[in-house]
């Protein structure tokens, strides 16, 4: 992974201490909270309903146990004892002071971690897939390109104060496990018929209150111009984007407004005035910054074979662990949807757990995936079992990725203030109606998401079944999607009809899971059925 240059580090710091001074500023009474909220957002600080809640950058999902283990302690010294980790690979904590929110910040710089531009207008943490240079499906790790992205959009001088905030993803494989057509701009590296390295170009995606899944703009963009043309997309936006209007500011209105064709046009003409004069990528910090990236010391004389005598633990093996390109090797997944749990939350011990066990089986690395787990990419297949073992002692070893109560969920209205209704009720309802384990493997791959407003933090939109919840006349209501996926066959769900209270809800769902056995045929995922008969049946089934 990635490592601090002295440039990198000496930018962080003085991130921290000119932070330190703006809120120093601000508890004196020295500064209003108009004049410094969007100095605290830039360094990640949010006011919430209950305290400040501070986002740490997690770029493109990657950290070791080092980093690990300083989230562990500051969970325990500042916050109560957890952590939430959520949808864009980053981590949040909820009870934050503001007096000790630079001191947070400088723990953080001294493991190479950072809060810069994790809110704010703004480009975002930069995503990618949680198991890039582990499978064999992609064409190069992508995560190299992520981070050279992250160094040209830090505290870029043309793009510090944008319409809106700005969302970039990076993969390198046909199976999409990173949401990248729900970005603003998405890069998915291929190969053209020569054989030369590029991207397919895709930008205007997007959720929130008005939900977009990317068109694509260019099907070959040579790697040498990532950087010209990503200059070029952001131009086009800053200088056409809607800033009279806070719903209508992000790219992906711009888009549906002119049309890909349009948007086409626009960026590659603004691309050629760029290019004569365009700084495009320096091969030698690419090859610097890849050579951090170059896989571990595999043992090519790792074991294939995996002993599943143990019934509990060939469970875990069939859900939550998946091929690794090399022999002997296994991706491990770790869920933090346990039964009756908050999505996405774990303790400071079970941090630290990780840690540990990442240093100890998985060559001290660790990844953040958009849906809330953790993930290990290198582990021997002979040490999946202690591994396991640890995990399960834990809480750490729910077998249910890609399960019905593996849901995606925001803190909603239990903390934010952006809120309309609670997400971490209804998914924790919804999880001990389908505790069945056996139950929930008979239903096979079903993607539930929530959110608690319209802003999508939990991906409703791209939920095979999403719930989005909704302030009716001052009581939570919440409606029902069916039929959306952030994968590579990307869509949008649908709303059923009207809403449910809580407990309704929760047996729409039944509902629907139902109806779904009903009318599946052999080897037929949710989606497929519900995308095979639409949904009038659904419909029926819930409302009649």
């Amino acid at each position: 992974m990635y490592q601090y240059d002295k440039y990198d580090q000496k930018m962080v710091d003085a991130r921290v201490e000119e932070f330190r001074d703006q809120a120093n500023r601000r508890i004196a009474g020295e500064m209003t909270e108009d004049q410094f909220k969007p100095l605290r957002l830039k360094n990640g600080l949010y006011l919430q309903l209950h305290a400040y809640m501070l986002r740490v950058a997690i770029p493109y999902g990657t950290l070791n146990s080092r980093q690990m283990r300083m989230l562990a302690t500051i969970a325990r010294k500042y916050d109560r004892g957890y952590a939430h980790f959520t949808t864009r690979q980053n981590i949040q904590y909820n009870w934050i002071k503001l007096e000790q929110a630079a001191d947070i910040l400088a723990d953080l710089s001294t493991v190479e971690m950072h809060a810069i531009q994790t809110s704010g207008e703004s480009i975002r943490n930069v995503s990618s897939d949680q198991y890039a240079g582990a499978t064999a499906d992609e064409i190069v790790d992508p995560r190299p390109y992520a981070e050279l992205i992250r160094q040209a959009t830090s505290f870029h001088p043309e793009f510090s104060y944008m319409p809106r905030k700005f969302k970039i993803a990076v993969i390198a494989s046909d199976e999409d496990r990173a949401a990248m057509r729900l970005h603003d701009l998405g890069f998915k590296l291929v190969r053209n018929d020569k054989g030369e390295l590029g991207f397919e170009v895709f930008v205007g995606g997007g959720m929130g209150r008005t939900p977009f899944v990317s068109p694509l703009i260019r099907d070959f963009l040579p790697v040498d111009h990532m950087f010209s043309y990503t200059e070029a997309v952001l131009r086009v936006w800053n200088r056409w984007a809607r800033r009279d209007n806070i719903h209508k500011q992000r790219i992906k209105i711009l888009v549906h407004q002119w049309g890909a064709e349009k948007m086409k046009e626009k960026i590659e003409a603004e691309w050629q005035e760029i290019l004569p004069n365009a700084s495009d990528i320096p091969h030698k910090e690419l090859e610097r910054i890849a050579a951090y990236f170059e896989g571990p010391a595999f043992d090519d004389n790792a074991a294939e074979d995996i002993d599943l005598s143990d019934p509990d633990f060939k469970i875990w093996v069939d859900q939550n662990v998946k091929p690794h390109k090399h022999p002997g090797y296994a991706i491990a997944n770790i869920s933090l949807k346990p039964a009756k749990g908050i999505p996405g939350d774990a303790s400071a011990d079970q941090i630290d757990l990780m840690a540990d066990l990442a240093e100890q089986y998985s060559f001290d690395e660790l990844r953040v995936t958009h849906a809330q787990n953790i993930v290990f990419a290198h582990v021997k297949k002979s040490d999946l079992y202690a591994l396991w073992q640890k995990l399960d002692a834990a809480g750490l070893a729910p077998a249910n990725l890609d399960l019905i109560s593996d849901i995606i969920a925001c803190p909603g209205l239990d903390y934010c203030s952006l809120a309309n209704a609670r997400s971490i009720p209804v998914a924790q309802k919804i999880a001990e109606r389908f505790s069945d384990a056996e139950g929930q493997r008979d239903l096979g791959e079903l993607k539930l998401k929530i959110s608690g407003c319209i802003n999508a933090c939990g991906h409703h939109h791209s939920g095979h079944i999403g719930i989005l919840g909704v302030d009716r006349k001052g009581t939570e209501n919440y409606q029902l999607l069916l039929g959306g996926s952030g994968a590579e066959d990307a869509s949008l769900g649908k709303i059923t009809g009207p809403g449910f209270d809580e407990d309704g809800i929760v047996d729409a769902v039944e509902t629907t899971v139902s109806k779904y056995k009903e009318l599946r045929e052999d080897g037929e995922r949710f989606l497929d059925t519900y995308r095979r008969v639409g949904m009038a049946p659904f419909k029926e089934a819930l409302y009649d």
